[in-house]
């Protein structure tokens, strides 16, 4: 009879230590899902900053090529300026 109720509790044990194992790895499975959602988290975070980089990249190349058209105006300007300043000499 000893060896029975033994027996028993030593397999009640059992299943309550494999169930809480169960439980830790469930646990671990769990955070392990959640350091993955973070990484991902991070990488759209990272493309997003990434995208907004690039698009200040491209409005200061559109700035630098509305200064550059400024600068060949005014170029053309002088050059018009020039020009009357030389028909001017001939008349």
């Amino acid at each position: 009879m000893e060896t029975q109720l033994y027996l028993e509790n030593y397999a009640i044990s059992n299943r309550f230590i494999e169930r809480e194992r169960e439980r830790e790895r469930e646990r671990e499975r769990e955070r392990e899902r959640e350091r993955e959602r973070e990484r991902e988290r991070e990488r759209e975070r990272d493309g997003e900053r990434e995208r907004e980089r690039e698009r200040e990249r491209e409005r200061e190349r559109e700035r630098e090529r509305e200064r550059e058209r400024e600068r060949e105006r005014e170029r053309e300007r002088e050059r018009e300026k020039e020009k009357g300043r030389e028909n001017i000499h001939f008349v």
